[in-house]
């Protein structure tokens, strides 16, 4: 009997240690799940006008920023670009050539994405101090991110308007999140593993 317990015990043992290295990755999506369920329960804003609200209470001011600042920047890139387009209204970045542009709204400002980010890294592992550095690069990157996603969507949509459900819908937004995922990798190799290697 004592055998056939030992031999299960090291079973069990040799699972647990098979699925422990990837304990980091559950961690990562529960996180990154528990945060988005928040959001869409918590947070609602309209499609058609800046408006968003938190648990009822008016949180429009920052969306409406951002949406007039990033149209502003894209637009600007785009025109640096030679792709001649123009900024009507504050957040509709207009293509006169063809008639026809994009229209950023409160889902376009990256604060969605932003604030799963911050999530993750504040509820992950990690010493604080260093988390209070990483959580303000890792928001430069989702920005700067955002912005190269803006006036991308943007340029295809001028050539390709059929294409903007797949780019804007799939093909950027998954690729969003990879760069969230790349962020946390980042963390979880150089400051978190490394620093259990060490001790």
């Amino acid at each position: 009997m004592e055998e056939i317990k030992h031999t299960e015990n090291g079973s069990e043992k040799s699972i647990f240690g098979k699925y422990k290295q990837y304990s980091g990755i559950f961690y990562f999506i529960i996180i990154l799940m528990i945060a988005h369920f928040v959001w869409k329960l918590l947070v609602v804003g309209e499609e058609s006008d800046v408006h968003v609200t938190f648990l009822g209470l008016d949180i429009s001011l920052p969306f409406r920023f951002m949406v007039r600042h990033i149209a502003l920047v894209c637009n600007k890139i785009i025109n640096i670009l030679g792709f001649g387009s123009t900024l009507r209204f504050g957040y509709n970045i207009w293509f006169p050539d063809v008639q026809r542009g994009i229209n950023v709204i409160w889902g376009c400002t990256a604060i969605k994405q932003s604030y799963i980010f911050i999530c993750i890294i504040v509820f992950y592992r990690g010493a604080w101090q260093q988390k209070l550095w990483y959580i303000p690069a890792g928001l430069v990157v989702i920005y700067l991110f955002n912005i190269f996603r803006i006036s991308t969507i943007a340029i295809i949509t001028k050539f390709h308007p059929e294409w903007f459900y797949f780019v804007h819908e799939i093909l950027l937004k998954l690729l969003f999140y990879f760069v969230i995922f790349s962020l946390w990798v980042l963390w979880e190799e150089k400051f978190v593993r490394r620093k259990i290697k060490k001790v």
